[in-house]
């Protein structure tokens, strides 16, 4: 990866036009979202999931909590193209993340809808997506490395692939949709984990919810791509949380003189810590993800986050969370496990997974441009 020159300011690499590019193509009519389109995006959405061969779908619920967001600036950062009888044909949108520190981020969301391709809708609609992401980055005031960003699934079509590559994004990183059967577990036993120093494996209770992020904080901070998570973030989005398939590895007695004298030992731990909190040190959050059992053609137990923290890595932590989870899953009558992992995630999570007996389903990638 070229390295960003970090001499010129963000707002002069990000090169932000002063006018966002026009919309005309397709004689679409174009206006901001609102929660009241939640029904029409939904139904667009989710068609062009089952055109395009994405393996999953999203509910109701989980589009509102989008449309929701705190951080979502619909007003400005949002567009729905509608034709003359206002039947919605395409959408686009812009994210930017408050807890970003590192590395300041905009990630392009769109699509138009299948039998309205090929017009040019999706090459204007993706110039107004990238040119407002520049302007977004460059509003950001922070003196950061910045990042456009976007992502593909393996059955994406060429045209959107093409859209990405003309506008200099390239692919920077690759996911693996994995799932593990739960069907036949005399078969195919699940491991049996004894955790060592007292460590305590225990469901996640509301107690756990801000340890667990301060956990995953501590957890993602060598992971590519991966910013901290405020609060805010962190309780957003828990329509499909299950928490009765949800763990957490606590260490009830640790050396908290050693941990608050361990420069790695962030400050919001450190305060945790001297109030004599919960240490959480690896969790396991689930979700149940039912509008997409049909896709896939039986229920599941998904793994949306599973992380430990890094001074308590090689302790059999996320085994020991694996396994309750699978067994959670397969308690309920779930069929297989799944979960979804970077291929090159630092940790050795997918040799892990590999040796629990998880399998590639469907892969993805994010393309990006570096400024």
């Amino acid at each position: 990866m070229a390295r960003t020159d970090l001499r010129a300011s963000l707002a002069e690499r990000a090169a932000a036009p002063a006018v966002l590019p026009a919309l005309t193509a397709g004689g679409l009519t174009w206006r901001p979202a609102t929660r009241d389109d939640v029904d029409a995006l939904l139904e667009l959405r989710n068609l062009v999931a089952e055109t395009d061969g994405e393996p999953y779908r999203e509910s109701r619920e989980e589009l509102l909590e989008i449309l929701d967001a705190p951080w979502h600036r619909l007003d400005t950062d949002s567009v729905l193209g509608h034709d003359a009888a206002g039947a919605l044909r395409a959408y686009g949108y812009v994210e930017t993340m408050p807890g970003d520190t590192a590395r300041v981020r905009a990630f392009l969301w769109g699509a138009v809808h299948p039998d309205r391709r090929g017009e040019g809708i999706g090459r204007q609609l993706f110039a107004w997506q990238e040119a407002r992401a520049r302007q977004l980055l460059a509003a950001t005031g922070k003196d950061l490395p910045g990042r456009l960003a976007g992502f593909l699934e393996d059955t994406a079509p060429a045209a959107k692939v093409r859209l990405f590559e003309r506008a200099g994004f390239t692919p920077r990183r690759f996911y693996s949709d994995l799932e593990r059967d739960l069907r036949d577990l005399a078969a195919h036993p699940l491991p049996v984990v004894e955790l060592d120093d007292g460590l305590r494996l225990v469901p996640l209770g509301e107690e756990h919810d801000e340890p667990a992020r301060l956990a995953h904080n501590d957890a993602f901070r060598d992971h590519w791509g991966s910013e901290p998570q405020t609060r805010e973030q962190w309780r957003s989005g828990r329509s499909t949380y299950a928490p009765e398939w949800s763990f957490v590895v606590v260490d009830p007695a640790p050396d908290v003189d050693a941990l608050l004298a361990d420069p790695a030992t962030d400050a919001e731990t450190a305060a945790a810590l001297r109030a004599g909190e919960p240490l959480v040190v690896g969790y396991q959050i689930a979700a149940r993800y039912t509008a997409d059992f049909a896709v896939r053609g039986y229920p599941f137990g998904y793994t949306d986050i599973l992380g430990v923290r890094r001074g308590y890595r090689g302790r059999k932590v996320a085994v020991a969370l694996l396994a309750a989870a699978m067994r959670a899953f397969a308690a309920d009558g779930m069929a297989v496990a799944a979960l979804d992992v970077d291929t090159q995630n630092p940790s050795g999570a997918h040799g892990l997974y590999a040796s629990l007996g998880y399998r590639k389903r469907h892969g993805s990638r994010l393309l990006t441009i570096e400024l």
